[in-house]
């Protein structure tokens, strides 16, 4: 993906999306970059632009204090139930 950081610089980033983190008006994508080989939080409005790969990344483990979030609340939300 493409990303400019708040400083204004562009890199381009091989990243391993995690999920999402809402902050006041702003979402963050939670991924494993392989660029900085670590978890990063990448905020929406600065990706300008994604494309999917056919590759499927690895389970990676993500803990509430991985993130780093001191103020609010951490909520799983889990994908629906298929119908049986």
């Amino acid at each position: 993906m493409a990303y400019v950081d708040r400083h204004g610089s562009a890199t381009l980033r091989d990243v391993e999306p995690m999920g999402f983190v809402g902050k006041g008006s702003d979402w963050y994508l939670i991924a494993w970059c392989r660029l900085r080989d670590g978890l990063r939080a990448f905020r929406g409005d600065r990706i300008t632009e994604a494309n999917p790969l056919s590759e499927r990344a690895a389970r990676r483990p993500l803990r509430a204090e991985d993130l780093g979030i001191v103020h609010g609340e951490l909520r799983i939300v889990a994908p629906a139930e298929e119908p049986t």
